[in-house]
């Protein structure tokens, strides 16, 4: 993967010796941050259980991970989609027996939603595989390298939430 270092990076400085724009920052941005879930996904694999769910039923497995017993005015928010699309992933994932619907003890018209057992511990598992997958990675970079990723973190939150203000606005 090291030949797919940023253009913008590679290039140099930008237009008049500046900084590279933020058109070509997003390129290569998207670039990267597509590559190296492409090296996480190709090393750790997919387990079988997965490899028939879509992106959005993926990304509901996730959220359900982290945050069990969780209502679907909730998924839809953190999935940016809207409640009736979440409700379409419940049932497809339900339907398969990969969910669990609860009803919430405060208010019986609110369904709590939870992975199964079996899910909810194939999902744990298959994180702390890419977890590990990505940790050997950062192992085998320098302390220069690493010191610079974790330099990076805070921006790439805000970048993260600037992009999430973007789309509720």
């Amino acid at each position: 993967m090291a030949d797919l270092l940023p253009e913008a990076a590679e290039a140099g400085p930008g237009p008049g010796g500046g900084e590279p724009s933020s058109s070509e920052l997003a390129e290569s941005l998207l670039d990267l941050i597509s590559a190296v879930r492409r090296g996480i996904r190709r090393s750790g694999g997919r387990p079988a259980v997965y490899a028939s769910l879509t992106g959005a039923q993926l990304e509901l497995v996730r959220q359900l991970r982290r945050h069990p017993e969780t209502s679907v005015a909730t998924l839809a928010l953190a999935l940016g989609v809207a409640p009736n699309t979440v409700s379409s992933l419940v049932r497809e994932l339900s339907d398969r027996g990969l969910l669990l619907r609860g009803t919430d003890p405060s208010d019986r018209r609110v369904a709590r939603l939870s992975l199964t057992p079996a899910m909810r511990e194939g999902a744990e598992a298959w994180h702390d595989q890419r977890v590990a997958t990505l940790a050997r990675a950062l192992q085998r970079l320098g302390q220069g390298e690493r010191s610079q990723l974790i330099a990076a973190l805070p921006a790439l939150g805000r970048l993260e939430a600037e992009l999430e203000a973007g789309r509720a606005g």
